[in-house]
């Protein structure tokens, strides 16, 4: 059965934030359909209420579903940009905060971790955001460990990235985690990324080593955190 991943939208969100995600998660599934096997995900927008949304520099996008009816969420992305008006939302806030008990994985990009902080869902848990953000982030949540550097945090059933772009190098390391390495891998190709894998798991370690055999081209190798 395919996870049901679901991407935060809101005014003034960025679109990278979102739309890598978006990509990422999708071609995995064309892939492994491709391959013979199930999709193993099945990604859907989500707003305050259905409809467009306007983005960061003006592109307008639609939601799929608003928060009072939506699909069962395994995998909650909440991109950033300018959260400003959101944090100030409490319906954000709490839809935040109801989802999380039911999800298997909460993931942030960017800024979007400032959502999940002020919803107290990154309470006790190290994360990342953008390095331009990372002290604005302390100053939100006094006592939060926000590690600068990383491309992204994994702290088991919640995950942050780093900026923008970031985004996709984690959700790469998320089609790992919930699908395999070699689909990860075949998505990076397929999206012609070079993929960064500069990511922490709590405890600061990272397993596993590079499978690039079915590959022909090579693939940037792994680097563990400093």
């Amino acid at each position: 059965m395919s996870l049901k991943v679901a991407i935060l939208l809101f005014d003034e969100v960025e679109v990278l934030d979102f739309a890598g995600p978006y990509e990422v998660f999708t071609t995995a599934s064309r892939l492994a359909r491709r391959g013979g096997a199930a999709a193993p995900f099945e990604v859907f927008t989500v707003a305050a209420e259905p409809g467009p949304r306007r983005a960061r520099a003006g592109l307008t996008v639609q939601a799929d579903h608003g928060f009072a009816s939506h699909p069962p969420v395994d995998l909650l992305v909440v991109p950033g940009g300018v959260v400003d008006a959101e944090l100030r939302r409490p319906q954000t806030l709490d839809w935040l905060r109801h989802q999380a008990p039911s999800c298997r994985l909460l993931a942030s990009v960017c800024t979007g971790s400032f959502l999940l902080a002020a919803a107290g869902l990154l309470d006790g848990l190290p994360a990342t955001t953008h390095w331009e953000d990372v002290e604005d982030l302390r100053a939100l949540r006094p006592g939060l460990e926000v590690l600068d550097g990383p491309r992204w945090v994994d702290a088991g059933r919640v995950v942050s990235s780093a900026g923008i772009s970031a985004g996709i190098d984690m959700s790469l390391h998320l089609v790992e985690r919930l699908a395999g390495r070699g689909l990860a891998l075949r998505t990076a190709r397929q999206m012609d990324v070079d993929w960064l894998e500069r990511g922490v798991t709590l405890g600061g370690t990272r397993v596993g080593a590079p499978d690039t055999a079915h590959l022909a081209l090579p693939v940037t190798p792994r680097h563990l955190p400093r």
